[in-house]
């Protein structure tokens, strides 16, 4: 397993949360690929076609992701990544806070949680990027394309904001974390 697993996967869920809602991704519009397929998927979060084919490869070994008996794509197993998230994600991939840098805002600064807790005058979380507007305690992403993958997908930037909370959060925030992406994630 590998942290780009989980960012296409999330992108897989965002996709599929698009299609049932009736929302038009801007790649569908700019590519014609099928955003699905390793290349739209290369093409949307700047990871390279072999890796996009190895994190599948890897997702459905795991049980995180599973293909579909028609289409042959991979769909992520929703239940399974829920729980792998919340129970696993913070030990298999820890986030340590570094120094200030001006960055995207994440975890507790984005805005799926933003304004739910009270903060005790810490500073934001942020993922490096050159430019973003905040300044706040530098976060490594889960994969270094995060910050540009985001741009093009809000549902992408709600998944990864989550799950940083649950990798930062003490019981209390990473419940709330939790919560949400319970929420997103397991809706149908």
């Amino acid at each position: 397993m590998k942290s780009q697993d989980l960012v296409v996967l999330l992108k897989l869920v965002s996709l599929e949360q698009g299609k049932n809602e009736g929302d038009a991704h801007p790649e569908e519009a700019s590519h014609h690929d099928d955003p699905y397929s390793v290349r739209g998927l290369e093409a949307a979060l700047g990871i390279s076609k072999t890796e996009v084919n190895a994190s599948i490869n890897r997702s459905v070994s795991s049980g995180l992701a599973v293909k579909d008996r028609a289409s042959g794509q991979a769909r992520p197993n929703r239940r399974n990544l829920y729980n792998f998230l919340v129970h696993g994600l913070k030990f298999v991939f820890p986030a340590k806070p570094g120094a200030m840098t001006r960055g995207i805002p994440t975890a507790f600064a984005a805005a799926p949680l933003k304004n739910l807790l009270i903060s005790g005058g810490e500073y934001i979380y942020v993922w490096p990027y050159a430019k973003g507007k905040d300044m706040g305690q530098a976060i490594d992403p889960l994969f270094k394309s995060v910050p540009q993958a985001i741009q093009k997908d809000d549902r992408l930037y709600e998944y990864l904001a989550l799950i940083d909370g649950v990798r930062l959060g003490n019981q209390r925030e990473a419940g709330l974390a939790a919560e949400r992406l319970s929420e997103r994630l397991l809706k149908k």
